[in-house]
């Protein structure tokens, strides 16, 4: 039977919080206290997981992968997105001692890009999920250090996970439009696989069974995640005759960039004949042409959390369960949506 801190503890008549001191290396203990911890650690044959213990936190670097499966999602457009994801690690990895090192990886197989994290001495690793699937993450989890995935979440996988509560954003979005007397709401999904698409698009149907709203099916529209694509996909479907609810949730930010330019060319008015909302906030939102009313969670808090968790994780001296945590949202109104056009700038409806 694996020996546990407790053990330790019992065997060196000490506390288990003054046996996890000891061996996460911390001060305020004495030389004789401290031999006693590890001489019970070596006799119960906890050293090897010591020694491990040890060497994370000796390297205190912490690893961000920020890697581009496909790059219909993680692109040049969502740039300033990932960046802020950035900003929170740096400042929280910087508070707790770590140095933050980031690798891009673009169309690169994963099984590459886990022989290249074989070779790094690294305390931990935070790896952005956005395009992975559940076979990538779990390959992805087979070297021994501690892992949090961000932009991603499986309910079912045993990983730790930082994502967007999808389907809280998703019923402040419908709640938002119900309240501003627009009933019919279709939803432009996207034709990319990623796992908080498939979320928002299952967000929507279960939201708008909550919220007593009728879907039909000829409202859900799915179209490419790049600007292009959404344009392009937007385009053909008001050529062949796409009848137009009154509200298009869409996936994302980029997507309803695409397809308000597509709408501006087929004369349809927006917001007067179709408003439009989007998910994300990122910079552009404010300045396109209508400014788009849209989601915003906060991508540094998401970062900060991430090297939170990842801290916890390498200074554990025992097995931990995987954290699956959820960062919530605020809806931000603009003058996309009917009925809020004399609405100037920000403004957060539900604070984080």
């Amino acid at each position: 039977m694996t020996p546990t801190i407790r053990d330790i503890a019992r065997v060196a008549q000490v506390s288990p919080a003054t046996v996890s001191l000891v061996l996460n290396g911390k001060g305020g203990i004495s030389d004789g206290t401290r031999t006693r911890v590890l001489n019970a650690a070596t006799k119960l044959n906890y050293a090897g997981r010591s020694r491990r213990v040890t060497r994370r936190q000796k390297s205190k670097t912490l690893l961000f992968l920020k890697i581009a499966k496909h790059g219909h999602t993680v692109n040049r457009d969502h740039s300033p997105f990932i960046a802020d994801y950035i900003d929170g690690m740096s400042q929280e990895a910087d508070r707790r001692g770590y140095k933050l090192e980031i690798v891009s990886y673009e169309d690169v197989p994963i099984k590459k890009i886990l022989a290249s994290l074989m070779s790094k001495s690294v305390s931990g690793v935070i790896i952005l999920g956005t395009e992975l699937s559940e076979n990538d993450i779990k390959l992805l989890q087979r070297r021994d250090v501690p892992t949090v995935f961000i932009d991603t979440y499986f309910d079912l996988l045993e990983a730790n996970f930082v994502n967007m509560n999808n389907k809280d954003a998703v019923y402040k979005i419908l709640s938002h439009l119900v309240e501003q007397g627009v009933r019919k709401i279709g939803f432009v999904a996207s034709n990319v696989e990623t796992i908080n698409f498939d979320l928002r698009l299952r967000a929507f149907h279960d939201c708008a069974k909550l919220l007593k709203i009728e879907v039909r099916r000829e409202d859900i529209v799915t179209v490419d995640s790049t600007f292009d694509g959404a344009y392009r996909d937007m385009s053909n479907q008001l050529r062949d005759g796409l009848k137009l609810p009154d509200c298009f949730v869409c996936t994302n930010d980029i997507i309803a960039y695409g397809c308000i330019k597509a709408l501006k060319e087929f004369n349809i008015d927006m917001p007067e004949r179709l408003s439009i909302v989007g998910f994300d906030n990122l910079p552009m939102s404010e300045a396109v042409d209508p400014p788009l009313t849209t989601i915003d969670v906060s991508k540094r808090k998401i970062g900060c959390l991430a090297v939170d968790i990842l801290d916890d994780l390498v200074r554990a001296t025992e097995a931990q369960p995987a954290v699956k945590a959820l960062v919530g949202a605020n809806l931000i109104v603009r003058s996309s949506v009917a009925g809020a056009s004399a609405m100037v700038g920000d403004h957060p409806l539900v604070a984080v």
